[in-house]
Order: structure tokens, then sequence, then C-alpha cells
């Protein structure tokens, strides 16, 4: 990958984990709590929600071996959007809605630049630049809903599941870091089985990395 691929990937990973959260904070706004705007963090402007690890280290981190010439994926995260449930009218279904914000936002994204690659005839620099939107933004939206903490589909599932099975909520939100490594090293490769198939169905291409 040339160096001013890299730098469009490293843009377009910040515009799109700033959406995701900016997306959980508008809804929980919508929804009747402010917390995220008082905190200024329904902005578009990156510096709020930066991340000094999850937006800058990580990234250059994972960069390395596509300096290399070795085949790998830049991830991030951007802080997350303080909430405050205690605001909702109904925080179980409202608690639903915010979590599904974000991975819906990158969803969205991707559908938008997916069926842009599909029915225009675009140039290869925009189709490149394209393709990467739409692979991130499914990277990170399947990512996202996979209910371990602490990731969206871990709030999905904590507010869906009947009081009664606390004790697997106690056990996910204590040993949820541990889970996700575990995840992130021998199944990840079913979310790049997702990316896969949900590129192919919405640009009618096959993804070639």
């Amino acid at each position: 990958m040339p160096i001013i691929e890299i730098i469009f990937y490293f843009a377009i990973l910040l515009f799109s984990i700033i959406i995701h959260e900016v997306s959980h904070g508008s809804v929980a706004y919508a929804l009747g709590d402010p917390t995220a705007k008082y905190a200024g963090r329904l902005t578009l402007n990156p510096i709020p929600h930066i991340d000094p690890f999850g937006s800058i280290i990580l990234p250059l981190i994972l960069a390395i071996p596509i300096l290399l010439g070795a085949p790998t994926i830049i991830l991030g995260w951007a802080k997350p959007v303080p909430i405050n449930p205690y605001n909702f009218k109904d925080a179980r279904w409202d608690n639903v809605k915010v979590a599904l914000a974000g991975p819906g936002s990158n969803f969205l994204l991707a559908l938008f630049f997916g069926l842009l690659i599909r029915f225009l005839p675009l140039p290869v620099p925009v189709l490149s630049i394209f393709s990467i939107i739409v692979i991130l933004n499914l990277l990170l939206a399947i990512f996202n809903l996979i209910p371990i903490p602490p990731l969206d589909g871990s709030h999905l599932l904590f507010s869906l599941l009947p009081e009664k099975f606390w004790k697997l909520k106690e056990a996910l939100s204590q040993y949820g870091l541990f889970i996700l490594i575990f995840f992130i090293i021998y199944g990840l490769q079913w979310v790049f089985i997702g990316v896969f198939i949900l590129y192919y169905l919405i640009t009618g291409q096959p993804l070639i990395i």
C-alpha cells in the first residue's frame, strides 16, 4: 500500500470512528440525555474525540507491517462518548437504540459509498478510496456488534438479557477484555468473512485484498 493510501486510510479511519461516537451521543441526546452535548462531544472536530492509544498509537503500530510490504488491517477507536442512561425515559430500549447508533452509522456509510461503487463508473483512484471507506466501515460495524465488553454488542446484550442473567453480565464485564483479546487472536477471521460477504452484496464486486 503506497504512503498516500496509508494517509487516506488514517483519515478515513479517524472520520469513521468519530462518526461512530457522535452517532451514539446524538441518539442519546435525542432520547433525553444531554451528557455528550455538555461534554462537547457532539462535534466532528476530531480533537475532543481522540484517544491517544486507540486513535494514534495503535493505528501507527498496525501500519508498520504495511510499510514493510505485508498485508494487514489498520483499526482503532475514538474516546467513548459519555452516556447517562438515567436520563432516558425507557432505559432498556433507549440503551439499545444508542448502542445500535454507532455500528448503524458505520453500516450506512459503507452502504452509501458501496452503492456509488456499484452504480457509478468511478476512476481508479476514487474507486480505491471508496473501497477503503466501505471495508473499514463494514469492519467497524461488524466488530462492534460482537457481544463482548466493552464493544457495543455487549450493551445490546446487557439491555436485552433478563435480570436473572446478572451473573453472566457480571462475568462478561469482569473478564470481557481477556475474552475480546482471545477473540481477536482466534476468531477475527469470522469478522473478515462477514466483511467480504457484505462488500460483495453491496458493491456487486468481489473484495480483493
